[in-house]
């Protein structure tokens, strides 16, 4: 089995211990009242994307996600966050570099005693949920675990719906599947994003994500037989018959969305094992951008 694999298998357990830090994760990203920022690059800013969604819901405080590479200093925030596993990431360390004093600047990793450390002023240390693979899969559920018990979600459920994604059969045949869809809603947009990542990743796929409300609004157009529109969270029912409409296959569970995306990972590898790729070397991909 590849890193990829047994990094995805691993997440139920893993799980657990990031539940553990809810606490010192509420003490850092919540602060009632502050005005947040969220950043990151890749898997992290999609992760930022669901954070943002997930503190304001909370009643928390008004909080923005930005992709690190489009940071602007334009807006005063009382605090900001980065997501960053490797602490390296070179548009990550640059958009904290450019920060006005005054934001307190945590750090959500999972390396200790790197560049990130040094910019920041709390890091949230996720050591235990860092992955060999390039592909992320693992330290991006982790945190969001983490942060959902932070803000008060009870994940009592979680764990086991995590077993569940691990051992239930694919939602459809690899080989039949050329075309991959996500959709999500409120914090779950973050997730299908993540999951349509994961599926270029690992397997070079043909794979969209978008608001689920949206996707009437022209994606479905290119729909067809070999399509598999796939929904994280609450998306209306309603959109499975528009999928159908189309010739294509809808899937929806009610799994936790966290343990959905766990599906979806082990999609994303099926698929690159069919199509003779390994999902531990993706084409073109190191597992932290660092620019010179």
């Amino acid at each position: 089995m590849n890193d990829t694999a047994l990094e995805i298998a691993s997440q139920p357990a893993v799980w657990g211990q990031g539940l553990a830090l809810a606490a010192e994760a509420r003490a850092a990203l919540g602060a009632p009242g502050d005005r947040t920022l969220v950043l990151g690059c890749g898997t992290s800013w999609f992760v930022a994307q669901s954070i943002a969604e997930l503190r304001e819901a909370a009643g928390l405080g008004e909080t923005d996600a930005v992709c690190a590479s489009e940071f602007v200093p334009r807006r005063r925030y009382d605090r900001v966050v980065a997501i960053t596993r490797s602490g390296t990431s070179t548009e990550v360390l640059e958009a904290l570099r450019r920060l006005p004093s005054g934001a307190h600047r945590v750090a959500v990793t999972a390396v200790a005693g790197m560049p990130v450390d040094d910019l920041v002023d709390t890091r949230v240390l996720l050591d235990f949920a860092d992955e060999r693979s390039v592909v992320q899969t693992r330290f991006p559920t982790t945190t969001l675990a983490m942060v959902r018990a932070a803000f008060g979600e009870d994940l009592a459920h979680l764990v086991a719906d995590g077993e569940t994604a691990l051992a239930a059969p694919l939602p459809a045949d690899p080989a039949r599947i050329e075309h991959l869809v996500f959709l999500g809603t409120g914090w779950t947009v973050g997730l299908a994003h993540e999951a349509a990542l994961k599926c270029r990743e690992a397997a070079q796929a043909w794979s969209e994500s978008y608001p689920a409300m949206d996707y009437r609004h022209g994606p479905v157009a290119v729909a067809g037989p070999r399509s598999l529109v796939w929904s994280f969270g609450a998306v209306p029912a309603e959109l499975d018959q528009v999928v159908l409409d189309a010739g294509a296959t809808p899937h929806r569970d009610g799994l936790d969305p966290l343990a959905q995306l766990v599906l979806a990972q082990r999609f994303a590898v099926a698929l690159a094992g069919h199509r003779g790729l390994d999902p531990d070397t993706p084409r073109l991909l190191t597992r932290s951008v660092v620019l010179a």
